[in-house]
Protein backbone atom coordinates (compact mmCIF):
# COMPACT_ATOMS: atom_id res chain seq x y z
CA UNK A 1 0.00 0.00 0.00
CA UNK A 2 1.21 3.65 -0.61
CA UNK A 3 2.01 6.09 2.20
CA UNK A 4 -0.91 8.06 1.56
CA UNK A 5 -2.60 5.10 2.55
CA UNK A 6 -1.06 4.89 6.31
CA UNK A 7 -1.53 8.55 7.55
CA UNK A 8 -4.15 9.57 9.81
CA UNK A 9 -7.90 10.37 8.06
CA UNK A 10 -8.27 13.76 9.41
CA UNK A 11 -4.00 14.15 7.86
CA UNK A 12 -4.86 12.62 4.46
CA UNK A 13 -7.58 15.17 3.94
CA UNK A 14 -5.04 17.86 4.75
CA UNK A 15 -3.07 16.32 2.45
CA UNK A 16 -5.20 16.34 -0.58
CA UNK A 17 -6.55 19.43 0.16
CA UNK A 18 -2.98 20.73 0.08
CA UNK A 19 -2.58 19.10 -3.41
CA UNK A 20 -5.31 20.54 -4.50
CA UNK A 21 -4.60 24.37 -3.73
CA UNK A 22 -0.89 24.18 -5.09
CA UNK A 23 -2.70 22.95 -8.70
CA UNK A 24 -4.96 25.68 -8.61
CA UNK A 25 -2.19 28.03 -7.87
CA UNK A 26 -0.14 26.23 -10.71
CA UNK A 27 -3.01 27.37 -12.52
CA UNK A 28 -2.93 30.68 -11.54
CA UNK A 29 1.16 31.01 -12.28
CA UNK A 30 0.20 29.59 -15.75
CA UNK A 31 -2.77 32.25 -16.92
CA UNK A 32 -0.70 35.05 -15.16
CA UNK A 33 3.04 33.95 -17.14
CA UNK A 34 0.39 34.25 -20.28
CA UNK A 35 -1.09 37.40 -19.58
CA UNK A 36 -4.49 36.30 -18.52
CA UNK A 37 -6.60 36.82 -15.35
CA UNK A 38 -9.98 35.69 -14.88
CA UNK A 39 -11.72 37.79 -12.21
CA UNK A 40 -15.49 36.87 -11.12
CA UNK A 41 -17.52 37.28 -8.40
CA UNK A 42 -17.34 35.09 -5.59
CA UNK A 43 -19.50 32.21 -4.29
CA UNK A 44 -19.85 30.99 -1.10
CA UNK A 45 -16.96 28.22 -0.47
CA UNK A 46 -15.18 29.27 -3.25
CA UNK A 47 -11.23 28.22 -2.33
CA UNK A 48 -9.66 30.66 -4.32
CA UNK A 49 -12.22 33.59 -4.15
CA UNK A 50 -12.96 36.13 -7.62
CA UNK A 51 -11.20 33.27 -9.63
CA UNK A 52 -14.56 31.85 -10.41
CA UNK A 53 -16.79 29.58 -9.03
CA UNK A 54 -14.46 26.76 -7.08
CA UNK A 55 -16.75 25.73 -4.52
CA UNK A 56 -17.66 22.01 -4.59
CA UNK A 57 -21.07 23.26 -3.24
CA UNK A 58 -23.71 23.70 -6.48
CA UNK A 59 -23.80 27.71 -6.65
CA UNK A 60 -27.96 28.78 -5.93
CA UNK A 61 -29.63 29.85 -9.34
CA UNK A 62 -29.82 33.48 -10.07
CA UNK A 63 -33.33 35.29 -9.56
CA UNK A 64 -34.51 36.26 -12.91
CA UNK A 65 -34.52 39.93 -13.28
CA UNK A 66 -37.66 41.86 -11.48
CA UNK A 67 -40.64 43.16 -13.47
CA UNK A 68 -43.09 45.73 -12.42
CA UNK A 69 -46.43 44.06 -11.64
CA UNK A 70 -48.81 44.81 -14.49
CA UNK A 71 -51.69 47.15 -12.65
CA UNK A 72 -55.43 45.69 -12.43
CA UNK A 73 -58.08 46.42 -14.97
CA UNK A 74 -61.09 47.86 -13.75
CA UNK A 75 -63.07 45.20 -14.22
CA UNK A 76 -60.16 43.23 -12.31
CA UNK A 77 -60.13 45.21 -9.28
CA UNK A 78 -64.25 45.53 -9.10
CA UNK A 79 -65.02 43.15 -6.01
CA UNK A 80 -66.68 43.59 -2.93
CA UNK A 81 -63.81 42.93 -1.00
CA UNK A 82 -61.50 45.61 -2.32
CA UNK A 83 -64.10 48.31 -2.32
CA UNK A 84 -66.11 47.43 0.97
CA UNK A 85 -63.52 45.79 3.74
CA UNK A 86 -65.17 43.08 5.81
CA UNK A 87 -62.89 44.96 8.60
CA UNK A 88 -63.81 48.22 8.04
CA UNK A 89 -66.46 49.95 10.23
CA UNK A 90 -69.31 51.95 8.40
CA UNK A 91 -70.57 55.38 9.42
CA UNK A 92 -72.38 58.24 8.51
CA UNK A 93 -73.74 60.92 10.95
CA UNK A 94 -75.20 58.79 13.65
CA UNK A 95 -75.28 55.92 10.99
CA UNK A 96 -72.75 53.23 12.51
CA UNK A 97 -73.20 49.78 10.42
CA UNK A 98 -70.90 46.55 10.14
CA UNK A 99 -70.53 44.86 6.53
CA UNK A 100 -71.69 41.16 6.95
CA UNK A 101 -72.40 39.59 3.69
CA UNK A 102 -70.51 40.30 0.60
CA UNK A 103 -70.64 39.07 -3.38
CA UNK A 104 -69.96 39.99 -6.71
CA UNK A 105 -70.02 38.84 -10.35
CA UNK A 106 -69.59 40.00 -14.10
CA UNK A 107 -73.04 39.10 -15.42
CA UNK A 108 -75.23 41.77 -14.19
CA UNK A 109 -78.78 39.67 -14.95
CA UNK A 110 -77.30 37.19 -12.03
CA UNK A 111 -78.20 40.20 -9.70
CA UNK A 112 -81.96 40.40 -10.70
CA UNK A 113 -84.57 38.05 -9.00
CA UNK A 114 -86.01 36.79 -12.36
CA UNK A 115 -82.72 34.99 -14.56
CA UNK A 116 -85.04 34.51 -17.72
CA UNK A 117 -84.37 38.23 -18.61
CA UNK A 118 -82.29 41.32 -18.39
CA UNK A 119 -83.68 44.50 -17.31
CA UNK A 120 -80.50 46.05 -17.97
CA UNK A 121 -80.16 44.25 -21.45
CA UNK A 122 -78.19 46.94 -23.56
CA UNK A 123 -77.42 49.22 -21.19
CA UNK A 124 -74.00 48.20 -21.03
CA UNK A 125 -73.77 47.36 -17.25
CA UNK A 126 -70.09 45.54 -16.97
CA UNK A 127 -70.52 43.94 -13.51
CA UNK A 128 -71.89 44.05 -10.18
CA UNK A 129 -70.97 43.83 -6.42
CA UNK A 130 -73.60 43.76 -3.26
CA UNK A 131 -72.85 44.05 0.35
CA UNK A 132 -75.45 43.70 3.21
CA UNK A 133 -74.83 46.36 6.41
CA UNK A 134 -76.13 45.50 9.51
CA UNK A 135 -76.56 48.70 11.99
CA UNK A 136 -75.26 48.39 15.48
CA UNK A 137 -77.76 50.17 17.23
CA UNK A 138 -80.70 49.41 15.39
CA UNK A 139 -82.22 45.97 13.73
CA UNK A 140 -82.18 47.75 10.64
CA UNK A 141 -80.48 45.88 8.02
CA UNK A 142 -79.62 47.17 4.59
CA UNK A 143 -78.52 45.97 0.87
CA UNK A 144 -76.30 47.83 -1.14
CA UNK A 145 -76.25 46.80 -4.85
CA UNK A 146 -73.07 48.45 -7.13
CA UNK A 147 -73.42 48.37 -10.84
CA UNK A 148 -70.51 49.23 -12.94
CA UNK A 149 -71.62 50.46 -16.59
CA UNK A 150 -68.77 51.79 -19.98
CA UNK A 151 -69.23 55.09 -18.80
CA UNK A 152 -71.07 57.78 -17.31
CA UNK A 153 -73.63 58.19 -20.19
CA UNK A 154 -73.84 54.52 -19.89
CA UNK A 155 -74.61 54.90 -15.97
CA UNK A 156 -77.31 57.99 -16.65
CA UNK A 157 -79.27 56.08 -19.38
CA UNK A 158 -79.79 52.85 -17.03
CA UNK A 159 -81.02 55.33 -14.02
CA UNK A 160 -84.60 55.26 -14.62
CA UNK A 161 -84.23 51.38 -15.34
CA UNK A 162 -83.20 50.40 -12.39
CA UNK A 163 -85.58 53.15 -10.29
CA UNK A 164 -88.38 51.51 -11.93
CA UNK A 165 -87.42 47.64 -11.61
CA UNK A 166 -85.68 48.31 -8.31
CA UNK A 167 -87.76 45.39 -6.83
CA UNK A 168 -86.32 43.34 -9.29
CA UNK A 169 -82.75 43.10 -7.91
CA UNK A 170 -81.84 40.99 -5.36
CA UNK A 171 -81.63 41.91 -1.57
CA UNK A 172 -78.06 40.58 0.06
CA UNK A 173 -78.73 39.09 3.12
CA UNK A 174 -76.86 39.34 5.64
CA UNK A 175 -75.28 35.48 6.72
CA UNK A 176 -77.28 33.36 7.71
CA UNK A 177 -80.36 35.63 7.16
CA UNK A 178 -83.02 34.06 4.65
CA UNK A 179 -85.20 35.65 2.51
CA UNK A 180 -89.11 36.24 3.89
CA UNK A 181 -91.61 34.02 2.79
CA UNK A 182 -93.32 34.52 -0.39
CA UNK A 183 -96.09 36.88 -0.50
CA UNK A 184 -94.40 38.51 2.06
CA UNK A 185 -93.60 42.21 1.21
CA UNK A 186 -91.02 43.84 4.11
CA UNK A 187 -91.66 47.24 4.63
CA UNK A 188 -88.49 48.82 2.66
CA UNK A 189 -87.46 52.40 2.16
CA UNK A 190 -85.55 52.70 -1.52
CA UNK A 191 -83.05 54.91 -3.41
CA UNK A 192 -80.91 54.83 -6.62
CA UNK A 193 -77.82 57.07 -7.01
CA UNK A 194 -76.16 58.29 -9.88
CA UNK A 195 -72.05 57.93 -8.64
CA UNK A 196 -69.74 58.55 -12.01
CA UNK A 197 -70.08 55.57 -14.14
CA UNK A 198 -71.70 53.54 -11.23
CA UNK A 199 -75.03 53.23 -9.94
CA UNK A 200 -76.00 52.06 -6.32
CA UNK A 201 -79.06 50.35 -5.13
CA UNK A 202 -79.71 50.84 -1.84
CA UNK A 203 -82.66 49.11 0.39
CA UNK A 204 -82.98 48.97 3.78
CA UNK A 205 -85.73 46.45 6.05
CA UNK A 206 -86.09 45.71 9.51
CA UNK A 207 -84.29 42.32 10.50
CA UNK A 208 -87.42 41.23 11.33
CA UNK A 209 -88.49 41.34 7.59
CA UNK A 210 -91.61 43.01 9.56
CA UNK A 211 -94.18 44.00 6.48
CA UNK A 212 -95.36 47.60 5.66
CA UNK A 213 -96.13 49.74 2.73
CA UNK A 214 -94.02 52.85 3.54
CA UNK A 215 -91.01 52.98 5.41
CA UNK A 216 -90.74 54.95 8.59
CA UNK A 217 -88.15 57.45 9.49
CA UNK A 218 -85.73 54.67 11.21
CA UNK A 219 -85.49 52.97 7.36
CA UNK A 220 -85.48 56.13 5.08
CA UNK A 221 -82.47 57.59 7.39
CA UNK A 222 -80.81 54.27 7.05
CA UNK A 223 -80.73 54.59 3.79
CA UNK A 224 -79.56 57.63 3.19
CA UNK A 225 -77.27 57.29 5.56
CA UNK A 226 -75.90 53.87 3.82
CA UNK A 227 -76.46 55.70 0.20
CA UNK A 228 -73.44 58.40 1.08
CA UNK A 229 -71.39 55.36 2.35
CA UNK A 230 -72.29 53.33 -0.63
CA UNK A 231 -70.62 56.32 -3.15
CA UNK A 232 -68.25 57.04 -1.38
CA UNK A 233 -65.58 54.88 -2.94
CA UNK A 234 -66.60 55.68 -6.22
CA UNK A 235 -67.09 59.51 -6.14
CA UNK A 236 -63.89 60.33 -7.73
CA UNK A 237 -63.41 57.60 -10.27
Amino acid sequence: MGADADLPVARHRAVGERRRLAFLWSVVGVLAAGGVWVVSTPHPGDVLPGLGPTSTQPAAAAAPAGQAAQPLTEAQSFNAERYFPGQRAYESDLYKARRTAARDGADCKAVQNDKTRNVLEKLDCQGWLGIALTRNDQPVITSITVLRFTDPAAAARAVQAVREHAADFEFTFPDGLVAPAAGVKPMAAVRVDLVGHYLTLTVSRYADQRAGDRPDETLSASTRSAAAVAGQPFMWM
